[in-house]
């Protein structure tokens, strides 16, 4: 960031024009900055990118070996007729084309799930409020704690402390989810007993809101805390370093020669610059959580999205694949732009977003 004319980072205005940053009572338009050609291809892009992935959809479920009749009769005690399992077939057939398939999304058509012979739009708006609790609150749990030990620890930096924490932390970036699930599964939910094994809710339970909502927090505390030790080391390394590159800065040495209070100068100054690759690291995880608990909530068993797709490759239901892997993949692209225009309101240097 440059410096204004108090000497504080920021944005001069009059560089930018009305209504070109997010700060200073100014509000900020992509499409108002952008000339003819530069939205038409921000449009285009997206667009294009949107495309690639309706067909990737439709084209990658279909590499899995195997199909859903196989997998449905594998493990059952029928048995079919060369007949039978030829009818079976042909009503589950596969080779619907990408053209029927494109036209049926444009009419809002996601089809039905062979397993659970529901629509899949259902199956995915049934889901998809459990993901989004998990890893909603993972994600802002711990990018608000990692944000803030990484702002104190690179303020505090060269004692040993700052030391022992990075090292810690380093270790902890590389436990994988699924070791941290099992070893918090083993100690709090099957030796000590604490917390449940599984699950979002208990079953059949006739309760009030409150104890509802106690019940909720007893389940989801340990997919809770797994998503947080995983995403937290990460957070916290990310803004240690970012802060200690910002805190060479010349606005940085201005205000503290200015005498303002040494928080001020932390969060005010420094950690505000120090801020832009942490959102982008939210934002990349963000658009990724659709899937990216796919692991824990299968450990835990947690209904939500991770758990219906795993369930899903594993009966080989095609439609239900499909429509779980396009909605995580138009999360991901409807994200992606939202951070193009966010780091516009954080870092107007960002040409080609503004």
């Amino acid at each position: 960031m440059g410096e204004n004319l108090r000497g504080e980072p920021g944005v001069s205005t009059s560089s930018w024009g009305t209504g070109s940053i997010c700060r200073g009572g100014y509000s900020m338009n992509i499409f108002k900055i952008l000339p003819l050609p530069d939205r038409l291809g921000f449009l285009l892009a997206y667009t294009l990118a949107a495309l690639i992935m309706v067909y990737l959809s439709y084209a990658l479920p279909r590499t899995l070996p195997g199909d859903f009749v196989t997998s449905m009769y594998s493990g059952s005690p029928a048995t079919l007729t060369a007949e039978q399992e030829k009818e079976i077939r042909y009503f589950y057939a596969q080779d619907e084309g990408f053209g029927h398939y494109l036209g049926r999304l444009a009419t809002f058509k996601w089809g039905y799930s062979y397993a659970y012979l529901t629509p899949i739009s259902t199956l995915i708006l049934e889901a998809l409020p459990w993901t989004l609790v998990l890893m909603g609150s993972a994600q802002l749990l711990s990018m608000f704690l990692g944000f803030l030990a990484g702002v104190e620890t690179a303020w505090r930096r060269g004692g040993a402390l700052e030391k022992g924490v990075v090292g810690g932390m380093t270790i902890l970036e590389g436990m994988p989810e699924i070791s941290t699930g099992l070893i918090l599964l083993v100690v709090f939910a099957l030796y000590l007993q604490w917390f449940p094994a599984a699950g979002a809710e208990t079953a059949y339970a006739r309760v009030t809101w409150g104890t509802w909502l106690v019940d909720v927090g007893r389940h989801l505390a340990l997919p809770l805390a797994t998503l947080v030790l995983a995403y937290f080391p990460g957070n916290f390394l990310l803004t240690r370093g970012s802060m200690l590159l910002v805190l060479k800065k010349p606005f940085v040495q201005t205000a503290r020669a200015k005498g303002l209070p040494p928080w001020r100068v932390r969060y005010a100054h420094a950690a505000r610059n120090a801020l832009l690759p942490v959102v982008t690291r939210f934002g990349l995880r963000l658009a990724f959580m659709v899937t990216g608990a796919l692991v824990v909530e299968t450990i835990y068993s947690y209904p939500g999205l991770g758990t219906l797709l795993f369930k899903a490759i594993g009966a080989r239901d095609l439609p239900l694949i499909q429509g779980i892997v396009l909605f995580s993949s138009l999360v991901v692209l409807f994200i992606n732009m939202g951070l193009e225009i966010v780091y516009c309101c954080l870092d107007p240097r960002i040409r080609h977003a503004c």
